[in-house]
């Protein structure tokens, strides 16, 4: 079968295309036939060997996709042809094997491609709002990086939490697709962003905000906060990991929140599953929809994963891996 492998943890340039062996059958891991595959941040950290993960190579990449299962082991809870959506290491191939309670059945109003960006961007959006920033409704979020794939996904999941959102962008362009994901005010990164935030909050700040950015934005952001207020950290794309100094936190009794998704859930099964349902619910009831910033074909991973690299990506970058039948 096809799959995007890497040998040389060097960079996304190192990507290639090959035919290697398909999975084999056992009774802890479920096949599925990939239509459709995310492109996420850890994908791109994988290529350079700066994950937490470090996968030996040569390894098929890619970490969640969606699909059709090829064959289910005795008591999975899934048959051969469901709709799935799913998490594991191999995504970016024509079959991936996945454990059980890392696959979610796909409502057939949810496309392949959607699928596909549906689990790390919103179950991280979740878990972080909900359960790691104890989100209320009629709170404020302030969503930095707000038209990647974690940002457009906190903005609707933030929506459906009944918060209001202000989105931080860079550029015209990202704006618009902040407003296209439902962000109620846009606000761009720079000198003047903690100014705005506060003339939109009627001078007290926000009680959340979500950041996927890191690096000086994780500052300004720090003083955009309510007194009282959480600041999640979701991830470092800028590059550099910020440093707090803590009397900004006594001062105005503000709390800087670790969300690590992936590694809380992997241990909890009852709310892996429980935060799939949630999210299926929403995007069974227009709560929320993947914004589909770019569709490459598999061939095509060198870029897909360069336009993260290179902070060009708007939405979710999907990979195609088959039509949907």
């Amino acid at each position: 079968m096809r799959a995007v492998t890497i040998h040389h943890t060097k960079g996304p340039e190192h990507v290639q295309l090959e035919e290697v062996p398909a999975p084999e059958q056992n009774e802890h891991m479920a096949i599925i036939d990939v239509r459709a595959a995310g492109v996420s941040f850890p994908d791109l950290l994988l290529t350079k060997g700066e994950y937490q993960v470090k996968p030996e190579t040569p390894f098929t990449l890619g970490s969640e996709g969606a699909g059709r299962i090829a064959f289910a082991p005795a008591g999975s809870g899934f048959d051969v042809g469901d709709r799935v959506a799913f998490l594991t290491l191999g995504a970016y191939a024509d079959q991936a094997a996945a454990p059980p309670q890392m696959i979610f059945p796909l409502p057939d109003e949810v496309s392949y491609e959607a699928g596909a960006a549906l689990i790390i961007n919103y179950h991280t959006a979740l878990f972080a709002l909900r359960d790691r920033g104890e989100l209320q409704v009629g709170e404020t979020v302030l969503v930095q990086g707000a038209a990647g794939g974690v940002g457009t996904a906190s903005i609707q999941v933030a929506k459906a939490l009944g918060a209001r959102v202000i989105s931080v962008v860079s550029s015209d362009e990202k704006a618009e697709v902040a407003l296209q994901a439902g962000t109620d005010e846009v606000v761009f990164a720079g000198d003047e962003m903690r100014d705005r935030v506060k003339a939109l909050t009627d001078g007290k700040g926000v009680q959340v905000v979500l950041d996927p950015v890191g690096g000086k934005r994780f500052t300004d952001a720090l003083r955009c906060l309510a007194e009282g207020g959480r600041l999640l950290v979701v991830g470092f794309a800028e590059g550099s990991i910020p440093e707090v100094k803590v009397n900004r936190l006594l001062l105005r009794n503000i709390s800087v929140v670790g969300v690590a998704w992936g590694a809380y859930v992997a241990t909890r099964p009852a709310l892996t599953k429980e935060i799939g349902e949630t999210v299926n619910a929403m995007a069974v009831n227009g709560e929320i929809e993947p914004i589909i910033g770019a569709v490459f074909n598999l061939e095509d991973a060198e870029a897909a994963l360069t336009s993260l690299e290179n902070r060009t990506a708007t939405g979710k970058v999907v990979l195609r891996v088959s039509a949907d039948e």
